[in-house]
């Protein structure tokens, strides 16, 4: 018996409950522990293995302290609709951004990055990768 791939919108929200998740510094443990569930359980909704059930995706989202909305932004043209003409690069500049922003080291930039306070140190850091960034094209 074959098995049957996930929903696109199950993995992207639970994509999403990970990198929330991530980004405040919750375990898959604690979460599953908020929820009742085994660390498991909670490691196939991330991987969009087992649906969210609505009840419960609105107590993932005030754990999380995030609205239910949360986890449906940015959900892809492809899953959630026809795309229109106009935006086609955006799409995929902001696909590149998603998978970069689910990764390690992306929630990492993205977590320390948060924590820099000063303005001023923040457009700098910016300014410094975007130079990076730049070196490597004319290379």
């Amino acid at each position: 018996m074959a098995s049957k791939n996930p929903n696109p919108i199950d993995v992207h929200v639970g994509n999403r409950v990970r990198m929330r998740r991530m980004l405040i510094g919750m375990s898959q443990e604690r979460l599953g522990k908020e929820l009742g569930l085994t660390f498991q359980q909670v490691q196939k909704y991330e991987k969009g293995t087992n649906r969210i059930s609505a009840s419960r995706l609105y107590r993932i989202a005030q754990i999380l302290g995030v609205p239910v909305q949360y986890f449906f932004e940015d959900l892809p043209q492809s899953v959630a609709g026809p795309e229109p003409v106009e935006g086609m690069a955006e799409a995929r500049d902001h696909t590149m951004i998603m998978d970069f922003l689910n990764s390690a080291e992306g929630l990492q930039l993205n977590r320390h990055f948060a924590a820099i306070k000063d303005p001023g140190v923040r457009r700098a850091v910016v300014d410094l990768v975007r130079n990076l960034a730049k070196a490597e094209d004319q290379e």
